[in-house]
């Protein structure tokens, strides 16, 4: 496939990554050379300088055979004229584009081919509200990831001491849990992955991810961990368009403080917030914390544009008692440095940014890819279609299935029945696939299993 992609920042620069090694013809089109020249460097991509909105620049790219154009500069602005320039000059057939102000966003009529020609919108913001979201939801887990419209969710979580199945065979989770059923799709163990089998021991600080109907979540995580107690106390650092957000969607059902550090700022959040207490002040101040009884707060979210400052706030928030620290990473890098410490989760934007641009990309009918292990591993949601003739899927129990090493089929959706996979179970034609891939290079065999044989119409 032939990808255009204008923007070379971190979102940009890692989709690229993601895309090259699984050998599409990628052009990256960025105003900064070095940027550019290090990615070239790196990787087995063409690069362009300029404007990414300039109709000269897109041709040069070559956006008159390109298949598909992912607008992710830093502008909303530049990528919408982007792609209004892609379908009006060069008829480009699919256009993405990273569209972050909610003031655009509250127009739906403003995305068409009559309007601005954007065929799928992706607002990084509001991924990451959703995400936080359903981790207040399940106290205790690592990551929450929906499929089927929220029918089923592969859940991670780290096994505890005194779990019942920790200390226990696979094979056993149906004895502990007999009218629930679940399947443990990946466990990682000091970071290397472990493909499960009914024999495979859980040994306490497992990562553990398991798929189950939304229903069976926390009977499930009860099973690997003590269950925790539903959170009510919530402290978001930074009023920005992210953690503005998230107190909106939280402030309903949950008691929530956001501390910003800029007094217009604060003062514009407290007459737009409805029950959000809005506090003025310095997140890394120990004694606002305590006034503000860090002791007793069940999640802490550091949400600011600043690394170092989220980072160290969560750290102190942690240190005098905050009971689960969310913190907001955009440097890749820091992901993996920080989250065995004193932070609990460390929420990057530019992995589910990916994911939900790699949705659109996959070929075959793939509905919805999470990005797993800070990019190692995929999940992802595919539909099969045709019959025993014209798929390899379709009318083939699962056990029998060619499928890539390291790559497991969690569960079935079909219609409205969420059906948890076992070797025996029978695929049928627009059912909705859950896989978990621990080797994400092996997608484009996955892709190809889902795929339609020529003959069928």
């Amino acid at each position: 496939m032939k990808i255009l992609i204008l923007g070379a920042g971190q979102v940009g620069s890692s989709l690229a990554e993601n895309l090259a090694s699984e050998a599409n013809d990628i052009t990256i089109v960025d105003t900064s050379e070095t940027t550019l020249q290090q990615l070239q460097d790196r990787l087995d991509i063409r690069t362009v300088i300029g404007q990414a909105s300039h109709p000269d620049i897109l041709r040069a790219a070559g956006a008159e055979d390109a298949d598909m154009l992912v607008a992710v500069t830093d502008s909303d602005e530049t990528n919408m004229v982007a792609c209004q320039v892609a379908w009006t000059v060069f008829h480009t057939p699919t256009k993405i584009a990273r569209i972050r102000a909610i003031e655009y966003l509250r127009y739906n009529e403003l995305f068409s081919n009559e309007s601005l020609p954007i065929d799928y919108l992706i607002s990084p913001e509001q991924l990451i509200t959703d995400y936080i979201q359903r981790l207040i939801q399940y106290p205790g887990a690592l990551q929450v990831l929906d499929f089927a419209d929220g029918q089923v969710q592969l859940v991670g979580v780290k096994a505890y001491y005194g779990g019942p199945l920790v200390g226990q065979e696979l094979r056993t989770l149906r004895e502990h849990m007999p009218n629930v059923d679940t399947r443990v799709a990946a466990i990682y163990r000091l970071d290397r992955a472990i493909l499960p089998e009914g024999h495979t021991v859980i040994e306490a600080d497992d990562e553990v991810f398991f798929i189950a109907a939304s229903k069976n979540i926390r009977a499930v995580m009860g099973e690997l961990r003590r269950l925790d107690k539903p959170y009510k106390r919530i402290m978001i650092v930074g009023g920005g368009n992210i953690g503005k957000r998230v107190a909106r969607t939280l402030e309903q059902k949950y008691q929530v403080k956001v501390i910003e550090h800029n007094a217009a700022r604060a003062r514009v959040l407290s007459n737009e917030l409805d029950k959000t207490i809005v506090l003025h002040g310095d997140a890394a101040d120990e004694n606002l914390l305590m006034e503000e009884n860090i002791q007793k707060t069940d999640v802490f979210c550091a949400l600011t544009n600043d690394d170092e400052a989220n980072i160290l706030s969560s750290m102190l928030a942690k240190q005098l008692g905050a009971r689960t620290v969310m913190t907001l990473i955009n440097r890749a890098a820091y992901v993996d440095l920080i989250q065995s410490g004193d932070i609990d989760i460390a929420i990057s934007p530019q992995v589910a940014t990916i994911g939900s641009l790699l949705t659109h990309i996959r070929r075959g009918d793939v509905v919805k890819v999470h990005s797993l292990r800070r990019g190692a591993a995929e999940a992802i949601e595919a539909i099969a279609h045709g019959d025993e003739s014209t798929s390899k899927v379709v009318g083939h129990k699962i056990g029998a299935l060619k499928l890539p090493a390291g790559t497991t089929i969690g569960a079935v959706v079909r219609g409205n029945d969420v059906i948890i996979a076992h070797h025996d179970t029978i695929i049928q034609s627009e059912d909705h696939v859950i896989l978990l891939l621990i080797d994400k290079s092996r997608i484009r065999e996955v892709e190809r299993l889902f795929q339609v044989g020529i003959t069928f119409i």
